[in-house]
């Protein structure tokens, strides 16, 4: 036992680490999932199926996203691939046909259109999916674009974001096509929040922040 010198001070007590609070949507909610490609596809992404499999795909314009999405499905115990999409002049990353993937397939097509199914929700790993996918940062807030094809269904995806506590303007012209548009530092900072940490291969500029 040590004693404190006499007429000196005990030294203070270290301070606790401050709790981090979690949110109940947000990426750390549950472990990933091959579920969470529904973030894919309430933006532009599309899925298949073949037999008791489907697969995902998306289009995306600038090399980090691609880095950022390998990542992340092989999180999920998917194998994805690239190559450079023509004539889009972007990238195409896509997985390969899993059976893993096959109720999300079953779930999102019917007649072989895409649409988001009875009691579609949003989480923190759909919408980190989507916003690395086809998230764009703006002066005073944010944008999630959509599938130029999806117009039908892009009030079901709106309606999702606000249910997490992100209301957003749908804007259907514009660079990068139609997106909901999240403005104010309030819903941007929820964003970041539901979101997650920047991954290392995203600019700082491009992913959302609380600040």
């Amino acid at each position: 036992m040590s004693l404190t010198p006499p007429g000196e001070l005990p030294p203070p007590a270290p301070e606790p680490e401050p709790v981090r609070q979690l949110s109940l949507f947000g990426v750390e909610a549950a472990d990933p999932s091959p579920a969470d490609l529904a973030g894919l596809l309430a933006g532009p992404g599309e899925v298949v199926r073949m037999g008791g499999t489907a697969r995902v795909s998306i289009t995306v314009a600038e090399a980090w996203r691609v880095h950022v999405l390998v990542a992340e499905l092989s999180r999920r115990g998917l194998t994805p691939t690239w190559e450079v999409a023509v004539p889009e002049r972007g990238h195409e990353v896509r997985t390969a046909y899993a059976t893993t993937l096959a109720p999300l397939g079953t779930a999102w097509l019917a007649d072989g259109v895409k649409h988001p199914p009875p009691g579609f929700h949003l989480n923190g790993r759909r919408l980190r999916l989507w916003t690395a996918a086809a998230g764009v940062a703006e002066p005073g807030g944010y944008r999630l674009h959509l599938g130029a094809a999806d117009e039908p269904w892009w009030s079901t995806v709106g309606r999702a974001l606000a249910a997490i506590g992100l209301p957003a303007v749908l804007v259907e012209s514009g660079a990068g096509g139609p997106a909901y548009r999240m403005t104010g530092r309030r819903r941007t900072a929820r964003l970041a929040e539901l979101v997650g940490d920047r991954p290392a291969a995203a600019p700082p500029a491009a992913w959302p922040t609380a600040g």
